[in-house]
């Protein structure tokens, strides 16, 4: 067993924990104590592991945030990901733009209500949905010839772990995508199992209803501070 001296394990558990320590002194107090006290508008930092985004309000604090931003990290023996960092132009003013931006495996962009005012929409990005979709296929072609009861259970698991964390507001189409794609997937892995057909559509969707199968739904819970909770 290797155990490498430097960096931390792709993909570990314990990999996102270091990454927050590191990240605190290399990044939050520096903008904390350095670059919203060199700005002339409002500023903000939202990050999750080493995944972050800056908001600012006027471009030349994001610009001066920019410049600096490699050369601070550098100390740390950090690099950026160039080909994920840029400043975008990212306001209800400017929505003619159609600017967006991907946080989380979640996309961003500007857009109106049912009652017409502007609101930030978010949605599953596409690259996290493929994504999505190439794994549920692994699972289902590794796990063919289990029990359907012991499938059910886990495709439920599964269902229920995306709806948790894609359940946004206003993301139900893409909830509802996520769970129809899946379901084709499995009833085609299912027929895999044999030469002969296990099931036809009418008795796989009456297997999903004896299972309990969860259907897409919205889990975020909306309270008074919501809106800077999701952002």
């Amino acid at each position: 067993m290797e155990r490498p001296e430097e960096g931390t394990p792709q993909g570990g558990v314990i990999s996102p924990i270091l990454a927050n320590v590191y990240l605190h002194y290399a990044l939050d107090l520096w903008f904390e104590k350095v670059i919203r006290r060199h700005c002339q508008g409002e500023a903000y930092l939202i990050r999750y592991a080493d995944d972050f985004v800056a908001l600012f309000r006027y471009k030349q604090d994001a610009e001066m945030f920019y410049q600096t931003l490699g050369a601070r990290l550098g100390k740390f023996n950090l690099t950026l990901a160039e080909e994920k960092t840029r400043i975008i132009s990212f306001s209800c003013f400017r929505k003619y733009e159609r600017t967006s931006f991907i946080f989380l495996g979640v996309e961003f962009r500007w857009g109106t209500s049912r009652n017409n005012k502007d609101i930030i929409k978010r949605c599953t990005s596409r690259k996290k949905m493929q994504r999505a979709f190439a794994e549920f296929t692994e699972w289902c072609r590794e796990n063919r010839n289990q029990r359907i009861r012991k499938q059910a259970a886990e495709v439920t698991l599964k269902l229920k772990g995306h709806y948790n964390y894609f359940g946004l507001a206003g993301n139900y189409r893409c909830l509802a995508q996520y769970f129809s794609a899946t379901m084709r997937i499995w009833y085609r892995w299912l027929n895999r199992r044999s030469q002969r057909r296990s099931y036809n559509w009418a008795e796989f969707t009456r297997m999903t209803q004896v299972y309990e199968i969860p259907r897409p739904r919205i889990t975020e819970q909306w309270t008074r501070y919501s809106w800077v909770n999701s952002a």
